[in-house]
C-alpha cells in the first residue's frame, strides 16, 4: 500500500510527447509544478489500452492547467511506444499523445508500484502524486476494467482543494462545492445542510 508514502523514483528510456526517446528521464524531475499523475497500462497494441491512453491525452490541459503533469508506463520497449505513436488510431495505434510513455522493459517500475501481474504485465494501476512525491491517491484495476479520466481529474481537484484550504472533501465532491472542516462540529454542520444530497 503506497498511499501516503513516497513514490518510488526511477530514471527510464522514454517516448516524450513530441516524438524524441531520451534515455534518462527521471519521474521527479518531471513532475508538474503541482504534482503528478502516473498511469500503468499493460501492453501497447491491444485493447482497453488505446481508450485510456487516448482519453488521457484528450484530457491532458485539463491536468496541466492545474499544474498536474501525466505519465504513462507500460513493460513495452520505448521502440514499441514509439510505433505506437507512430500508428493511425483508425489501425490500431494511439497517434501522437501529448504526454509521455516509459519503457519498462525490466518491469522494476511496476514491480515498485505493486502492479505487476504475474511477473507478466502491469495491471491498471493509477497514481496520483503530490508535488512533494507523497502518493495521495492510488487505484489498481483488473485488465478487463477500464478506468475513469474524470475521476482522477476530480481527485486532482480534492487534492487540491485540501491542499489549499485545509479541509477535507466529503462524498462527492467536486471542484466549486463547499468543503468541510475536520471537526465534529464541522460535519455536523455539513451534514445538516448537505444529507439530501449525498
Amino acid at each position: 500500500m503506497l498511499v501516503t508514502k513516497k513514490a518510488p523514483d526511477f530514471t527510464a528510456t522514454t517516448v516524450l510527447e513530441n516524438g524524441e526517446i531520451v534515455e534518462k528521464f527521471n519521474l521527479y524531475e518531471n513532475f508538474g509544478e503541482k504534482g503528478t499523475v502516473l498511469f500503468f497500462y499493460p501492453l501497447d497494441f491491444t485493447f482497453v489500452c488505446p481508450s485510456e491512453i487516448i482519453a488521457f491525452s484528450k484530457r491532458v490541459s485539463d491536468f496541466k492547467q492545474r499544474g498536474i503533469n501525466v505519465i504513462g508506463v507500460s513493460v513495452d520497449s520505448q521502440f514499441s511506444h514509439f510505433a505506437w505513436r507512430e500508428t493511425d488510431v483508425n489501425n490500431g495505434g494511439i497517434g501522437r499523445i501529448q504526454y509521455p510513455l516509459v519503457a519498462d522493459i525490466t518491469k522494476s517500475i511496476a514491480r515498485d508500484y505493486d502492479v505487476l501481474l504475474n511477473d507478466a504485465v502491469a495491471l491498471r494501476g493509477s497514481f496520483l502524486i503530490d508535488a512533494d512525491g507523497t502518493i495521495r491517491h492510488a487505484v489498481i484495476n483488473d485488465l478487463p476494467l477500464g478506468r475513469n479520466i474524470d475521476e482522477m481529474l476530480r481527485m486532482v481537484d480534492t487534492m487540491l482543494f485540501t491542499n489549499e484550504h485545509g479541509e477535507v472533501c466529503p462524498a462527492g465532491w467536486s471542484k466549486g462545492d463547499e468543503g468541510m472542516k475536520a471537526s465534529t462540529q464541522g460535519v455536523a454542520e455539513y451534514l445538516s445542510k448537505h444529507s439530501s444530497t449525498l
